[in-house]
Protein backbone atom coordinates (compact mmCIF):
# COMPACT_ATOMS: atom_id res chain seq x y z
CA UNK A 1 0.00 0.00 0.00
CA UNK A 2 1.28 3.47 -0.93
CA UNK A 3 0.81 6.03 1.84
CA UNK A 4 1.44 9.77 1.45
CA UNK A 5 2.15 11.55 4.75
CA UNK A 6 2.29 15.28 5.47
CA UNK A 7 2.13 17.69 8.38
CA UNK A 8 2.51 21.28 9.36
CA UNK A 9 4.93 22.43 12.05
CA UNK A 10 2.65 21.22 14.86
CA UNK A 11 2.70 17.64 13.59
CA UNK A 12 6.24 17.23 12.25
CA UNK A 13 7.53 15.13 15.16
CA UNK A 14 4.57 12.75 14.98
CA UNK A 15 4.91 12.57 11.19
CA UNK A 16 8.55 11.56 11.46
CA UNK A 17 7.74 8.85 14.01
CA UNK A 18 4.91 7.52 11.85
CA UNK A 19 7.04 7.37 8.71
CA UNK A 20 9.61 5.23 10.51
CA UNK A 21 6.92 2.95 11.92
CA UNK A 22 5.04 2.56 8.62
CA UNK A 23 8.19 1.96 6.62
CA UNK A 24 9.23 -0.67 9.14
CA UNK A 25 5.81 -2.34 8.74
CA UNK A 26 6.35 -2.63 4.99
CA UNK A 27 4.31 0.30 3.67
CA UNK A 28 5.59 2.43 0.80
CA UNK A 29 5.65 5.90 2.36
CA UNK A 30 6.07 9.28 0.67
CA UNK A 31 7.03 12.17 2.96
CA UNK A 32 5.33 15.36 1.74
CA UNK A 33 6.83 17.57 4.46
CA UNK A 34 7.22 19.72 6.42
CA UNK A 35 10.63 18.93 7.81
CA UNK A 36 10.77 21.79 10.29
CA UNK A 37 9.02 23.03 13.40
CA UNK A 38 9.03 26.55 11.91
CA UNK A 39 5.52 27.95 11.44
CA UNK A 40 4.03 27.04 8.05
CA UNK A 41 0.63 26.81 6.36
CA UNK A 42 -1.15 23.47 6.67
CA UNK A 43 -3.17 23.80 3.41
CA UNK A 44 0.07 23.52 1.42
CA UNK A 45 0.78 20.05 2.83
CA UNK A 46 -2.86 18.95 2.76
CA UNK A 47 -2.92 19.77 -0.95
CA UNK A 48 0.18 17.71 -1.69
CA UNK A 49 -1.18 14.61 0.04
CA UNK A 50 -4.76 15.03 -1.21
CA UNK A 51 -3.60 15.49 -4.81
CA UNK A 52 -1.68 12.20 -4.65
CA UNK A 53 -4.70 10.36 -3.24
CA UNK A 54 -7.08 12.04 -5.68
CA UNK A 55 -5.08 11.08 -8.77
CA UNK A 56 -4.21 7.57 -7.54
CA UNK A 57 -0.50 8.09 -6.87
CA UNK A 58 -1.18 7.12 -3.25
CA UNK A 59 -3.70 4.63 -1.90
CA UNK A 60 -4.11 6.48 1.40
CA UNK A 61 -2.95 9.66 3.05
CA UNK A 62 -2.18 10.77 6.59
CA UNK A 63 -2.11 14.43 7.62
CA UNK A 64 -1.17 15.90 10.99
CA UNK A 65 -1.78 19.44 12.25
CA UNK A 66 -2.85 20.85 15.62
CA UNK A 67 -6.41 19.49 15.56
CA UNK A 68 -6.62 17.62 12.25
CA UNK A 69 -9.65 19.73 11.36
CA UNK A 70 -7.95 22.24 9.06
CA UNK A 71 -6.15 19.47 7.20
CA UNK A 72 -9.45 17.62 6.69
CA UNK A 73 -11.19 20.73 5.37
CA UNK A 74 -8.39 21.42 2.89
CA UNK A 75 -8.00 17.80 1.76
CA UNK A 76 -11.73 17.39 1.15
CA UNK A 77 -11.57 20.01 -1.61
CA UNK A 78 -10.02 17.36 -3.91
CA UNK A 79 -12.17 15.03 -5.99
CA UNK A 80 -12.46 11.54 -4.58
CA UNK A 81 -10.92 12.45 -1.24
CA UNK A 82 -12.72 11.52 1.94
CA UNK A 83 -10.70 12.97 4.81
CA UNK A 84 -11.66 12.87 8.47
CA UNK A 85 -10.09 14.05 11.69
CA UNK A 86 -9.96 11.09 14.07
CA UNK A 87 -8.41 10.72 17.48
CA UNK A 88 -9.48 7.35 18.90
CA UNK A 89 -10.03 3.72 17.91
CA UNK A 90 -13.79 3.98 17.43
CA UNK A 91 -13.54 6.97 15.09
CA UNK A 92 -10.68 5.40 13.15
CA UNK A 93 -12.51 2.11 12.66
CA UNK A 94 -15.85 3.67 11.72
CA UNK A 95 -14.21 6.17 9.35
CA UNK A 96 -12.99 3.20 7.30
CA UNK A 97 -15.91 0.77 7.72
CA UNK A 98 -18.73 3.22 7.01
CA UNK A 99 -17.13 6.13 5.14
CA UNK A 100 -14.18 4.53 3.33
CA UNK A 101 -12.03 7.46 4.48
CA UNK A 102 -8.85 7.59 2.41
CA UNK A 103 -7.06 10.38 4.30
CA UNK A 104 -6.68 10.20 8.07
CA UNK A 105 -6.18 13.58 9.74
CA UNK A 106 -4.63 13.43 13.18
CA UNK A 107 -4.63 16.06 15.95
CA UNK A 108 -0.96 16.52 16.80
CA UNK A 109 -1.68 18.78 19.77
CA UNK A 110 -3.97 16.20 21.36
CA UNK A 111 -1.88 13.09 20.73
CA UNK A 112 1.42 14.38 22.09
CA UNK A 113 3.93 11.63 22.89
CA UNK A 114 1.25 8.92 23.14
CA UNK A 115 2.04 6.05 20.73
CA UNK A 116 -0.25 6.25 17.73
CA UNK A 117 1.26 3.51 15.58
CA UNK A 118 -1.47 1.03 16.53
CA UNK A 119 -4.19 3.59 15.79
CA UNK A 120 -2.78 4.27 12.33
CA UNK A 121 -2.23 0.57 11.61
CA UNK A 122 -5.84 -0.11 12.58
CA UNK A 123 -6.96 2.56 10.11
CA UNK A 124 -4.76 1.18 7.33
CA UNK A 125 -5.93 -2.40 7.89
CA UNK A 126 -9.67 -1.78 8.36
CA UNK A 127 -11.73 -2.61 5.29
CA UNK A 128 -14.74 -0.70 3.95
CA UNK A 129 -18.01 -2.53 4.73
CA UNK A 130 -19.68 -1.59 1.42
CA UNK A 131 -23.39 -2.48 1.25
CA UNK A 132 -25.68 0.34 2.34
CA UNK A 133 -22.62 2.51 2.95
CA UNK A 134 -21.57 2.27 -0.71
CA UNK A 135 -24.81 3.86 -1.90
CA UNK A 136 -24.33 6.71 0.57
CA UNK A 137 -20.78 7.29 -0.66
CA UNK A 138 -22.08 7.32 -4.23
CA UNK A 139 -24.38 10.20 -3.24
CA UNK A 140 -21.41 12.04 -1.72
CA UNK A 141 -19.39 11.51 -4.91
CA UNK A 142 -22.30 12.92 -6.95
CA UNK A 143 -22.00 16.13 -4.92
CA UNK A 144 -18.62 16.64 -6.60
CA UNK A 145 -20.17 16.87 -10.07
CA UNK A 146 -20.04 20.19 -11.96
CA UNK A 147 -23.86 20.37 -12.17
CA UNK A 148 -24.15 20.26 -8.39
CA UNK A 149 -21.52 22.98 -7.97
CA UNK A 150 -23.36 25.28 -10.38
CA UNK A 151 -26.70 24.96 -8.59
CA UNK A 152 -25.38 25.55 -5.10
CA UNK A 153 -25.21 29.01 -3.63
CA UNK A 154 -21.68 30.09 -2.84
CA UNK A 155 -21.03 30.58 0.85
CA UNK A 156 -20.26 34.00 2.25
CA UNK A 157 -16.61 34.83 2.11
CA UNK A 158 -14.68 34.93 5.35
CA UNK A 159 -14.46 38.71 5.06
CA UNK A 160 -18.26 38.97 4.97
CA UNK A 161 -18.77 36.97 8.15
Amino acid sequence: MRVSVGSDHRGVQIKNRLIQSLTGAGFHVADEGTDSDQSCDYPDFAAQVAQKVSCGEADRGILICGTGIGMAIAANKFAGVRAASCYDEVMVEMSRRHNNVNILCLPGDMIGERPIDELVLMWLQTEFDGGRHASRLKKITELESPQTAQTEKSPASIDEQ
